[in-house]
């Protein structure tokens, strides 16, 4: 069993915490023996409990879940030595499930593991950055304004070409699946239903990209999911359900119905055109 002193040292949680932390939402008198990262923002809980809730994971997937945040969020920096007997006595798993969790971060660009070096923790650069799960990381986590930022840009990078390519191209049952969704929405809007409405935005999404033709562009569908998702993000036409956003989501179904390019990528960049009240502008080349 690893010291007090070692404990501290690791920046893991204590024994037997996999689901505590980072996941708390108590008060901090709750929390007594919970370490916390210094000044880390409560919202990095938010990923953890929803994406291990939503997707089912057990303690393989929570493992991944709370080393991938540690990481993303710089309290295991770059370099920093994983020991696999030391994640399995303070989170009080196996080897197997340190084994298999340490596998899907290396997958992930997050760590590597070279004989007589072990598993040491990779500079961002290496990262696999379109990868959802570091999207929903690092959305969270202190690079918070910059993967949102980021989103946004590769937002308008992908999303209008896929209008334009997708018109004309879809199929009939395709087309009239993006319809349905706009039905959805629109229901879900007048209910107030906000969870609704987030679901049938994000297939909408997809769908458009995935019949856009280009199976490269098809590949990026779910990171544009995954930017749908996470809350706090850019704020667009789409993250504010109202009358406009839905005419915005008509019109697009409408153009790519009609094989109208240019219509479909119009009405695209107006549903990913910020809103003026919200005080951000539209994402515009950075100078270098």
């Amino acid at each position: 069993m690893m010291t007090a002193a070692r404990a501290a040292d690791s920046g893991l949680a204590g024994p037997g915490e996999l689901d505590r932390y980072p996941y708390a939402e108590a008060s901090v008198a709750d929390r007594v023996g919970v370490p916390s990262w210094d000044g880390a923002d409560p919202e990095l809980g938010r990923v953890g409990r929803r994406a291990a809730g939503s997707r089912g994971r057990g303690l393989h997937g929570q493992l991944v879940q709370q080393l991938g945040q540690m990481i993303v969020s710089g309290d295991l920096g770059a370099d920093r030595p994983l020991v696999p007997e030391e994640i399995g006595q303070r989170f009080e798993v196996s080897r197997t499930v340190v084994r298999e969790s340490l596998r899907v971060l290396e997958a992930k660009g997050l760590v590597s593991a070279r004989p007589n070096v072990g598993t040491r923790v990779r500079p961002v650069s290496d990262w696999n950055l379109l990868d959802p799960d570091i999207i929903e990381w690092r959305a969270f986590g202190p690079q918070r304004d910059d993967q949102r930022r980021e989103l946004s840009e590769l937002r308008w990078t992908i999303e209008p070409l896929a209008a334009r390519l997708a018109a004309g191209h879809g199929r009939e049952d395709v087309q009239q699946r993006l319809a349905d969704m706009v039905e959805i929405m629109g229901h879900a809007m007048s209910q107030g239903d906000a969870l609704t409405f987030s679901r049938a935005d994000a297939e909408f999404h997809s769908l458009l990209i995935q019949i856009a033709g280009n199976r490269m562009l098809e590949h990026l569908s779910g990171i544009v999911s995954a930017a749908l998702q996470v809350s706090g993000g850019p704020v667009t036409g789409c993250d504010r359900p109202n009358e406009a956003s839905l005419g915005h989501h008509g019109r697009i179904v409408d153009a790519v119905a009609a094989g109208e390019g240019a219509g479909a990528e119009a009405a695209m960049r107006q549903l990913l055109t910020v809103h003026p009240e919200a005080e951000r502008v539209v994402p515009a080349p950075r100078e270098h």
